[in-house]
Order: structure tokens, then sequence, then C-alpha cells
């Protein structure tokens, strides 16, 4: 791992699963007992805004409830001791990753602790439950909307990003079923650029063929075993 100074590190829905946080997709492609298509696009809130809201305000209280795993711990604590550069970028909405002390992070599609302003664009940190026609601090409108990046939104932070992939000297995708763009696309943007690439996964993703390497096994376990390998322990 001498050659290694850069990181970047991708983690989707497997990293928290083992925490208890259902995957996006469930059995039969329902999200929670819910067709994505209701819950997580902008038509949904548009139709339905009742619905959605209440859809995330039992996510947001479900979070008491869980706590991070080792292997969100193992990425804090690589954080922590990591000399190079490092971007963790997660596309969970949970905040396991927060509470298990990583700083070097962001949320690409969203914070469910989060509330976001349909009109002026302000977010908020926000804890409880968030009715239909909460009103902005920001603005004053009535249109605070879970801080979700909805199918056909763009994603956060996308140029910080791709400006952190490209580099890259590594590139490691933890938990994610390739199946969800941009972020599928991750690995081969950092391979273009150089970056060795690592999925580390319950199962092949979609997008294994694009990786150097895939380890198969369950997050607390392969997370945790490659940290102390890139921290020579």
């Amino acid at each position: 791992m001498q050659d290694i100074r850069n990181i970047v590190v991708l983690t989707g829905a497997g990293i928290s699963a083992e925490s208890g946080i259902a995957t996006f997709r469930g059995p039969g492609g329902l999200w929670e007992g819910h067709r994505v298509e209701d819950v997580c696009t902008p038509e949904a809130l548009a139709a339905d805004p009742e619905l959605v809201h209440r859809f995330y305000d039992l996510r947001r209280a479900a979070l008491a409830g869980v706590e991070p795993n080792a292997a969100h711990h193992a990425l804090a604590r690589l954080d922590a001791a990591w000399a190079g550069e490092l971007l963790i970028v997660t596309q969970n909405v949970d905040d396991l990753h927060e509470r298990a002390g990583a700083t070097r992070m962001l949320h690409m599609h969203g914070e469910l602790l989060s509330a976001l302003c349909a009109v002026c664009g302000a977010r908020k940190a926000w804890t409880g439950a968030l009715p239909e026609g909460s009103v902005c601090g920001a603005c004053g409108a009535a249109a605070l909307r879970p801080d979700i990046v909805f199918f056909g939104e763009v994603p956060y932070q996308m140029e910080r990003i791709e400006a952190a992939l490209a580099k890259a000297d590594l590139f490691v995708s933890i938990g994610t079923s390739g199946a969800v763009y941009p972020a599928a696309g991750f690995v081969q943007t950092a391979a273009y650029h150089g970056a060795r690439t690592l999925e580390l996964n319950l199962d092949p993703s979609m997008g294994s063929v694009f990786f150097e390497q895939t380890r198969i096994g369950a997050a607390g376990v392969l997370v945790p075993a490659w940290v102390d390998e890139v921290l020579g322990r």
C-alpha cells in the first residue's frame, strides 16, 4: 500500500444493512413496503405529499433504534488515522457514518436529518416529524420537504466527488448494488484516471466486472480487515 495516498470510498445500503436499516431494493422491488416510484420521485411528492412526508418521518424516527456497526467504525478509524487524502462518499441517508466518528465524508443523496426548502433551497438540520407545509426559516415559504435526492434530481457535490475520483490512487466500493447512477459509474471514472479499484460486497454487484478485485462477505467483517490492511496492522 506504499503507493496509495489518496483514497475515495463509496458506501451504499449494504454497509448499513447490518445495523438493521432496510436496503434500498427489498423483496419484490419494494422499499420498506413501498414502490420506490411512490416515495422517491418529485412526481410522488407532488401527487401525494402526505405519503412521502410520512414515509420519511418514519425512517427518520427509526434512526434512534439503530447503531453504527463494525464497518462504520472501521471507516471512522481510517478517517482518523489516514495521513493522505480521504473522501467517504455515501449513498445512504442515515447518520451512522457520523455517529461512528467519520468526518471526511459527504451524503450524495441527501440526509434524513435535514429539511430542504423547495422554494429557496435552504437546508436545515431536522430531527422530528416534518409535516407537509412546514415553514422555511430562511424565506418564510411553507415548502419544507425531506432533504433527499429523488430520482431525476442531481446528487449533491458532484464536482467535489469527480475531483476526488480524478486524484484517487485507490477507489473502494462497499455495499453497493452497482445499479444506481451516477454512483455506479465512479469505478470507471477512477480507473480511467489510474486508480486501483476494490469492491467489498455481500454479493457480486452489477458493476463487479469493472473492479480489479472483489471481496465477497459481510461488511462488518470485510471492512475492518481491509482498514487493518491499509493501516499496516
